[in-house]
C-alpha cells in the first residue's frame, strides 16, 4: 500500500504483530533484502526509541542458545520491549554525539566490538529542509565515525560540513570504530546533496552500499536509508 493509506495498514500491522511502532517494518525490510542480522549477531541501535528495531534485531539473533546481544542508545530511557525482546536487549540511556566509542565498544559482547551498528537517529524536525537535512547529516556522520573510527574516515576529504563539529582527526584518542570487519551499517538521512555524499566517502571502507526507501516510510518523508555491508579489514 502507498499513499495515504499506508501509515494506518503499517500500524495496525504494529499493533497486530506486538511491536511498538510502524518503523519496524523497516527494519523487516532491510532484513529480509540484505539479510544483516544473523543468528548470534551483536546488534548496537543508535536511536533506539522507541523500541521497534530492538524488536526486529532480536527476533533475528534466533534461540537463546545462539548467544547474540542487542544495546541500544538513546536521549530518552527506553524500557525493552516486554514482546520480541529476551534477556539479551539492553538499551543505555546516553547521547550517542558525546558518548566515547571505547565505553560503547565496551557494551559489546567479550568487549570485540559489534557485527552490526544500526542507525535510525534523527533530528527534531523544524521544517526548514535545509536545516533538518544539515543536522541528519551530522546525526549520519557521527553514526558512520561510531562504526568505522575516526582514523578510517581521517584521509577522507569529505565535502560533508558539520556546524559546530571539527571533522574527524586520526589523531583521535578514541579513534578506533566499534564495527568488526565484514559488518554491517545501516544509517537514516533526510534526502540532500550532502546524503549523497556518503556514497563517496562509504565506497571505499565497504564492500557494498546502497540506498533503500522502506514501504513504511510515511509519504510525506523525505527519510531513506543507507546500507553498508561487509566492512573491510
Amino acid at each position: 500500500m502507498a499513499g495515504a493509506g499506508a501509515p494506518d495498514f503499517f500500524y495496525r500491522e504494529a499493533q497486530r504483530l506486538g511491536y511498538v511502532a510502524r518503523s519496524a517494518f523497516k527494519l523487516l525490510q532491510m532484513q529480509n533484502k540484505y539479510k544483516l542480522i544473523t543468528a548470534g549477531s551483536s546488534v548496537l541501535d543508535l536511536g533506539c526509541a522507541p523500541g521497534a528495531w530492538l524488536q526486529v534485531a532480536c527476533q533475528n539473533l534466533g534461540p537463546l542458545k545462539n548467544g547474540g546481544s542487542v544495546v541500544g542508545i538513546d536521549l530518552k530511557k527506553v524500557k525493552v520491549p516486554t514482546m520480541h525482546c529476551d534477556a539479551r536487549v539492553q538499551t543505555v540511556c546516553a547521547d550517542v554525539r558525546n558518548f566515547p566509542k571505547h565505553q560503547i565498544k565496551a557494551l559489546s559482547p567479550k568487549q570485540r566490538g559489534f557485527s552490526v551498528v544500526l542507525s535510525d537517529m534523527c533530528p527534531s524536525v523544524s521544517g526548514i529542509t535545509t536545516t533538518d537535512a544539515a543536522l541528519s547529516t551530522e546525526l549520519g556522520m557521527r553514526a558512520l565515525e561510531v562504526a568505522v573510527g575516526s582514523s578510517a574516515l581521517g584521509h577522507m576529504n569529505s565535502n560533508i560540513q558539520m556546524d559546530g563539529q571539527s571533522k574527524p582527526s586520526a589523531c583521535a584518542p578514541d579513534g578506533k570504530g566499534v564495527l568488526r570487519p565484514g559488518g554491517h551499517l545501516v544509517i537514516k538521512l533526510l534526502e540532500s546533496e550532502d546524503a549523497q555524499e556518503f556514497r563517496r566517502i562509504c565506497s571505499p571502507l565497504f564492500r557494498k552500499t546502497s540506498w533503500l526507501r522502506p514501504k513504511a516510510t510515511r509519504s510525506s518523508s523525505r527519510e531513506i536509508y543507507f546500507i553498508c555491508q561487509s566492512l573491510l579489514s
